[in-house]
């Protein structure tokens, strides 16, 4: 079994076809209806906007970047490619410079979120146990001791950094714990999301040397876990079996990188932005900390509100869609915080009603590809938001332009300093 895993990243990647890489472009945006580009500040400061103003004069936009891509802005829109595997394939869902080759599909590089029909669902498959409600139960009280033991080191703290020394912590210690990782590894793994989802516009060769730290230390962790073999997500995903047969190495590894990359920048970033808007809204914080019975209620507002995540899809073959001539390997962003804020499928869209009732938002995707880990999200969530307004009912924004955001198709608050008290 040792021998399974005996390459590292380089050698992995040399076994596979190559894939197409297209110029980098960056720069200001000159219309975003024809040259729109998530990466840009302006994007990553405030998206909605510019969202909003799209689904009325041009609903899908279009973009020479990325060698080619588009946006659709509607509900409608966004969920019809969403369900339709027969044009759309998911080898890759990180829109960049560089195209995965046609013969990675139906596997793609981090499965299931990267498989096409019909090896997806069964990739899948092997993942649903962990994340059950009842698995997840288990990680609560774990969880909420973490949180706790957070707000103990703010203690004579005016001032707190919520994003980075609270909310992105949480996740990565509950994704590290499942994974068998080391605790004091959780630097790295901040490190690691920033240069996936946000490293896209580099040079390919820092690109390439910076996906190749993440995948030889998972093939380390790997490794490590074959040899003395524990109860947790990695030494499952070395012994499963798809097939018949062990999983490849590059199947073992991608879903390791999925759930270490996906699982914490999500939910770090939701977490971020919930507490971002109790902390500039006083009086939906104020009623969250008088009636806690509402708190997940509130929390799906702002998953809507704030969804974080923007998943991508290419092209299989040219074809019409919606007034769009989309070519084969054209780039889609699918934004469900596009779709979420579309006032044809929410009453008050643009608003965050704490108490909406009737709210079934697109945050976690929609189709085969919905989040497997939602009910791990919502608990890390709920959790982080109940034991933050427990312990410090009343915070406000320190400096709002001391607020920045993660750019790229995961946005979520990277600084938010907040006064207590």
């Amino acid at each position: 079994m040792t021998d399974r895993f005996a390459k590292n990243y380089a050698e992995l990647r040399d076994d596979q076809p190559l894939g197409t890489r297209s110029e980098i472009v960056t720069g200001p945006v000159a219309d975003w209806a024809t040259d729109f580009s998530h990466l840009e500040p302006e994007w990553a400061a405030d998206p909605y906007p510019i969202l909003d103003d799209l689904r009325q004069r041009c609903p899908i936009a279009h973009t020479d970047r990325f060698g080619g891509g588009w946006l659709p802005t509607r509900y409608e829109d966004v969920a019809a490619i969403a369900y339709d595997t027969e044009h759309f394939s998911s080898r890759s869902i990180i829109m960049s410079n560089f195209r995965p080759p046609r013969e990675l599909a139906p596997v793609g590089g981090t499965p299931p979120i990267s498989s096409d029909p019909p090896f997806h669902r069964d990739a899948r498959k092997l993942l649903l146990p962990a994340f059950t409600k009842t698995a997840v139960g288990r990680l609560e009280p774990a969880t909420r001791a973490f949180c706790h033991s957070l707000i103990d080191g703010f203690a004579g703290q005016d001032v707190i950094d919520a994003a980075r020394d609270y909310a992105q912590h949480i996740p990565m210690r509950v994704i590290g714990d499942m994974l068998g990782f080391p605790p004091e590894d959780g630097p790295r793994f901040r490190e690691f999301v920033e240069n996936t989802l946000e490293g896209v516009n580099l040079p390919p060769e820092e690109r390439i040397a910076r996906m190749e730290q993440l995948f030889d230390y998972l093939l380390e962790q790997i490794r490590d876990h074959v040899a003395n073999p524990r109860e947790d997500l990695t030494t499952y995903l070395v012994d499963a079996e798809f097939g018949g047969q062990k999983l490849a190495p590059s199947h073992v590894a991608g879903t390791m990188a999925l759930l270490l990359i996906a699982g914490i920048d999500t939910t770090w970033s939701a977490i971020g932005a919930s507490l971002w808007h109790l902390a500039k809204t006083p009086a939906d914080r104020e009623r969250l900390v008088a009636e806690p019975g509402l708190l997940p209620t509130a929390m799906e507002e702002f998953l809507r509100a704030y969804a974080p995540v923007t998943m991508a899809r290419l092209v299989k073959e040219d074809t019409h869609w919606s007034g769009a001539q989309m070519k084969a390997d054209d780039w889609v962003l699918l934004s469900f915080p596009a779709a979420n804020r579309d006032p044809a499928q929410f009453d008050r869209a643009d608003e965050v009603v704490i108490d909406r009732e009737v709210n079934r938002h697109a945050a976690f995707g929609l189709g085969i590809h919905r989040c497997v880990g939602s009910h791990l999200a919502r608990m890390e969530l709920r959790v982080a938001l109940e034991v933050w307004l427990e312990r410090i009912p009343v915070f406000t924004l320190d400096d709002p332009s001391a607020v920045t955001w993660a750019a790229g198709q995961v946005r979520g608050p990277r600084t938010l300093p907040v006064r207590v008290g």
